[in-house]
């Protein structure tokens, strides 16, 4: 596994981190942000993405399958406890944010989301006689 592999998911964090500490008042005020709790959808999505960018590389490995589940799972916590922690950064260093419970409650939703998608793509991947898809004629 190579360094460039894990790019996307370096990206998006960096942007979902930029996003996350941005103050209250420089947050976009359009109508289409007005749609009822679009902050928790916005925040799913992030944390999903995160999780799958993250996860992704692991599939491509060389790595066994528990060996590459174990890391999904570590992935996904870490990415759980990225949330948390930028809700204290929102509470307690950016100015017009608040600390939320219920942005947890979809920061962990996203990335356990994501976890569930790369589950299912690496069994299906790898198959039920382990072969990767290859076939074995």
């Amino acid at each position: 596994m190579r360094f460039n592999s894990f790019l996307p998911g370096i990206i998006w964090f960096v942007i979902s981190a930029f996003l996350l500490a941005l103050p209250g008042s420089d947050l976009p005020h359009a109508d289409f942000f007005n749609i009822p709790y679009f902050d928790k959808y916005v925040h799913f999505a992030m944390f999903f993405l995160v999780t799958t960018l993250f996860c992704y590389p692991f599939i491509q490995s060389l790595y066994t399958g528990s060996v590459v589940r174990a890391w999904f799972i570590k992935v996904t916590v870490y990415s759980i406890v990225y949330g948390i922690t930028m809700e204290f950064v929102q509470k307690y260093l950016v100015y017009g944010r608040s600390f939320d419970l219920i942005d947890i409650v979809f920061d962990t939703l996203g990335s356990v989301a994501g976890l569930l998608l790369m589950m299912k793509y690496h069994n299906k991947k790898i198959g039920p006689n382990r072969n990767r898809g290859r076939n074995q004629n």
